[in-house]
């Protein structure tokens, strides 16, 4: 909480807005997809779905293979409510991630880490898209399953197991990702892992968001590490979710921007 707390501050001390960019890329997608919040409204039924888990009282088995969460500490019974009060993206985020993927036409998504399948749903609104979402929890992954049959959606595939061995099995089979979400395992080696695992199967007009990015000093290493790799040519910080850019042509350059 500490790191976190200092961490906003810094954050807060340093943001800035469209006033401050120059760069034609940054600018316009700064204040076309980041600042303009143009599909809020749109998904009304998931956030139908957010309210009906918050009040969810019935327990699930849980199964961290990361660090320890005040979500669910360790591998016990929860209550699905506790899970999604201290656990779910807010939808602030969660819209973020679908204006993202319409902003690189994106159409092979893979998600690290599937919770109740809120931000899977979120991604899976664009047409001819396909998401691959990665959960660790049978219990979890099932009232996520429940969540994609009742919004009728068909282009999710829910891959159940330990990320570390589920994933890299996956991306041996896999030829081009055109977004990845990491909100899984929150340690520090196996974020870097995932890291480098997926910028294999990306290319150059391809976007990576990190979650959590200073929910521990492990997660902020891991952000500084992934924003200084030679094939990042921006980096995004918004506090919340770290975002990363592949294109070439672009001048390698870190920016902390208002949300």
């Amino acid at each position: 909480m500490v790191h976190q707390l200092i961490s906003y501050v810094n954050h807060w001390l340093n943001e800035v807005n469209s006033h401050s960019l120059q760069a034609p890329f940054i600018y316009n997608f700064f204040t076309k997809y980041i600042q303009r919040d143009f599909n809020k409204g749109l998904f009304e039924s998931i956030e139908q779905t957010r309210r009906k888990l918050l009040d969810e009282d019935y327990l699930v088995a849980t199964v961290n293979y990361g660090a320890i969460s005040i979500v669910h500490p360790d591998s016990q019974q929860t209550k699905v409510s506790t899970i999604a009060k201290n656990g779910l993206t807010p939808a602030k985020v969660s819209r973020l991630l679908a204006r993202l993927i319409e902003f690189n036409d994106a159409k092979n998504i893979i998600e690290l880490g599937t919770s109740f399948g809120l931000n899977t749903l979120y991604l899976a609104q664009k047409e001819n898209s396909s998401v691959v979402t990665f959960e660790g929890s049978e219990d979890i992954a099932n009232v996520a399953l429940t969540n994609f049959e009742h919004h009728q959606k068909n282009n999710i595939e829910l891959v159940l197991g330990n990320i570390d061995k589920t994933l890299p099995t996956f991306l041996d089979a896999r030829i081009r990702i055109d977004f990845a979400y990491i909100d899984a395992n929150h340690k520090y080696k196996p974020t870097i892992e995932y890291f480098e695992s997926i910028i294999k199967r990306m290319h150059k007009g391809s976007i990576l968001v990190l979650d959590d990015i200073y929910w521990s000093k492990e997660m902020t290493q891991a952000w500084n590490e992934i924003k200084a790799h030679p094939e990042v040519t921006h980096s995004i910080d918004l506090f919340s979710v770290g975002i990363v850019f592949f294109q070439p042509d672009l001048v390698k350059t870190n920016y902390r921007l208002m949300f």
